[in-house]
């Protein structure tokens, strides 16, 4: 199987390159300079017509998404390496319904968060970003109740699920999101960033 990663370092594409590294899978890392415009090449849009990475092509056949590429990685690479739960396991609902947590209901509010106060000027609103904080702010509380229970998002071991969620609630840190008002994400969030195949310019 051949398996091609499109990416530019610290984007999108970082939590893919992660778990390719996490799970040890082979493949061919092509860099592209999304501040050049390169994603924008009729080549590219070939693969993916959004513009954007990440991009995967498995034998030629491309994918795109980030949380389509993670759920296609854990199920045809991490349950032989005990990193995600096999098909029939209760574990496989949870830590599909997390993967879409994260990018999903989160993810929505972080997209407000970013239009109303790291955009351009024009866009920034405080009274949208406070309440898009506020919304993070509720959902951060229920991941640290999950977490209260569990040391990992599926229980006492770490799986590439830990790796999705964390990739989402680090960036988000990043914008400002009260993480390090829930002891237990924030907990969590350091272990999953401690991991070797979360170090380096990914």
């Amino acid at each position: 199987m051949s398996i091609v990663l499109y990416w530019h370092p610290m984007s999108s594409a970082s939590p893919v390159a992660s778990a390719l590294a996490e799970l040890g899978v082979p493949h061919e890392r092509i860099k592209v300079d999304i501040k050049a415009g390169e994603q924008r090449r009729p080549e590219f849009l070939a693969l993916n017509p959004n513009g954007k990475v990440p991009t995967l092509t498995v034998d030629g056949a491309p994918m795109f998404e980030t949380l389509a590429i993670q759920l296609w990685l854990g199920e045809h690479f991490g349950v032989d390496r005990g990193l995600w739960p096999a098909a029939d396991a209760p574990e496989r609902l949870l830590a599909m319904s997390w993967c879409a947590w994260a990018y999903v209901s989160y993810g929505a509010a972080v997209s407000r968060l970013y239009l109303a106060a790291h955009a351009d000027a024009p866009r920034r609103n405080a009274i949208q970003a406070q309440a898009a904080l506020d919304d993070l702010d509720a959902l951060l509380a229920v991941l640290d109740g999950h977490l209260a229970a569990r040391a990992w998002v599926l229980g006492p071991d770490y799986s590439l699920a830990d790796l999705v969620v964390g990739s989402v609630i680090g960036y988000t840190a990043f914008l400002g999101a009260p993480v390090a008002s829930h002891p237990h994400v924030q907990a969590w969030l350091s272990r999953v960033q401690a991991r070797p195949a979360m170090q380096g310019d990914v």
